[in-house]
C-alpha cells in the first residue's frame, strides 16, 4: 500500500517506519523539506529497507491510496489547504490531539478534516504516546494492543484495520466518525491522566469484570 503522510514529526517516524517494515511505501511531508527529507532518510535507515521519500504536502496527499494526517491541531486548516484537492473522496487516517488543555468537545478535529477535504476519515491511533507506536509490537501482559477505529467509509475503515494489524494490534469498532469526537473526549482525558502520573488504565476493569454487556 502507499501511504502519504502529512507531518514530519514523531508520530509519522513510528507509524511510517512500522510501515515500511511491513512491506509498504511511504511518502512524507513537512514545513521544512530539508527535515522531510531526513526524515525520510531516517525511517528507511531504521526499517532497514528503502521505503520512504519525501515530498511536498500536495505529493504526499496525491502519493498513494491512504493518507496519514499527522499535523499539530493548530497548523490543520493551513496544510490541508495547501495539500489541495487530491485528499477528496481518499481515505484519511486522523491521529490528531488539540492536547488536554486545549481539546474543545465543539470542534471534533475529525469531523473538521472531512469538512475541508471532503475525504474518507478513520480516527485512529490518537490514544497512545508515540513511543507505544515504535513498539514490535505493542503487547502488555500478552495481550495486543487494541486501536478504536471511528468512520463511516468501509473502504477507508478495511484500509486501516489492515495497517492497525501490521503493527501487531487489534483493531476495534468505534462506531462512525460521529464518535469521533468522543475519542478525541477521550485521548484529552486519559493523556491528561497519564501527565498527571496516574496508571489511567487503571481506571476500568478487564472486560470479565465489566459486568452482562457481551450479546446471549
Amino acid at each position: 500500500m502507499k501511504i502519504g503522510i502529512l507531518g514530519a514529526g514523531s508520530m509519522a517516524d513510528a507509524l511510517g517506519t512500522q510501515w515500511i517494515r511491513a512491506g509498504h511505501e511511504v511518502m512524507v511531508s513537512g514545513r521544512d523539506p530539508v527535515r522531510a527529507r531526513s526524515r525520510a532518510e531516517s525511517m528507511n535507515a531504521q526499517a532497514g529497507v528503502p521505503g520512504a521519500r519525501a515530498g511536498s504536502w500536495a505529493e504526499a496527499a496525491g502519493f498513494g491510496e491512504v493518507a496519514m494526517v499527522g499535523v499539530r491541531a493548530e497548523g490543520l486548516a493551513d496544510v490541508l489547504g495547501a495539500a489541495g484537492t487530491a485528499l477528496r473522496g481518499k481515505p484519511l487516517i486522523d491521529v490528531t490531539n488539540a492536547g488536554p488543555d486545549r481539546h474543545d468537545p465543539a470542534r471534533p478535529l475529525a469531523r473538521l478534516i472531512a469538512d475541508l477535504t471532503g475525504g474518507h476519515v478513520v480516527k485512529a491511533f490518537n490514544l497512545c504516546h508515540v513511543d507505544v507506536w515504535r513498539m514490535r509490537p505493542p503487547v502488555f501482559a500478552g495481550r495486543p494492543l487494541a486501536v478504536p477505529l471511528c468512520g463511516d467509509d468501509a473502504m477507508a475503515l478495511g484500509l486501516v484495520r489492515e495497517l492497525v494489524r501490521d503493527l501487531g494490534c487489534t483493531p476495534l469498532d468505534g462506531g462512525g466518525l460521529d464518535r469521533a469526537a468522543q475519542l478525541e473526549a477521550t485521548a484529552a482525558f486519559v493523556i491528561g491522566l497519564w501527565f498527571g502520573g496516574a496508571d489511567a488504565q487503571a481506571i476500568l476493569p478487564p472486560l470479565a469484570g465489566s459486568g452482562a454487556h457481551l450479546p446471549s
